[in-house]
């Protein structure tokens, strides 16, 4: 797996694309029972980084409730209709939040989720702490102990994530983790654990009201 700014957009939403038309043949009304979705006869809501996502019921688009116009990135709607499509018949969140290494099956990804996910995090709010907590208020996140800057965040409302920051000083550069439900896999293929990830790091920059850029993954496995 590579993640990285693409070279070739129309090759992110080829993939999009195939996904939009698979969720249109998906039974719509098992879904909503299934995740306890808000839904009317034009569409069906989900929340994701507390952003309320409107997917529509008769093209598939994914956009902003708050935005309208805006349509969702590339790993806003993979983390979207791939839960749909992957996660297990009954997904339950452990409620027990563990480093991307004890993740089931995510193994393979994880020099590339720390290689980008993590390092952009840490580079994008060194020297930015207050802006990082402002960021992960508005998102809606939980304050947490640990860290300069600690927070449990909601990816859907039935499944957190944790960031950790730890800003530079004299002697360290800064340093950034996330955790994960342990079950994010019973909701999720294991490479969208790292679309998460990349989702939170830009969601995050974009509240902080900083330069937000998606980190795209792509993988030859799916």
């Amino acid at each position: 797996m590579e993640i990285s700014k693409p070279q070739n957009q129309s090759n992110y939403d080829k993939v999009i694309e195939e996904w939009r038309l698979r969720f249109l043949k998906m039974d719509q009304e098992a879904l909503i029972e299934k995740f306890q979705l808000e839904s009317d006869e034009m569409a069906v809501y989900l929340t994701y980084f507390n952003y309320k996502m409107r997917i529509d019921r008769f093209t598939g688009v994914i956009t902003y409730v708050e935005e309208p116009q805006k349509i969702a990135g590339f790993n806003t709607c993979m983390d979207i209709y791939n839960l749909f499509h992957y996660s297990i018949d009954i997904p339950v969140a452990s409620g027990i939040l563990v480093p991307f290494r004890q993740v089931k099956r995510v193994y393979p990804f994880e020099a590339a989720y720390k290689r980008t996910v993590l390092k952009t995090l840490q580079e994008t709010f060194s020297g930015h702490v207050e802006e990082l907590k402002n960021a992960c208020e508005k998102l809606g996140g939980k304050p947490l102990p640990q860290g300069d800057v600690g927070y449990q965040l909601s990816v859907y409302p039935f499944l957190d994530i944790a960031v950790y920051f730890w800003d530079a000083d004299d002697e360290f550069e800064a340093q950034a983790n996330m955790l994960f439900d342990s079950n994010i896999t019973d909701f999720l293929h294991e490479e969208n654990v790292v679309c998460v990830a990349a989702d939170a790091v830009y969601y995050l920059t974009e509240a902080a009201g900083l330069d937000a850029k998606e980190i795209y993954a792509s993988s030859d496995k799916r």
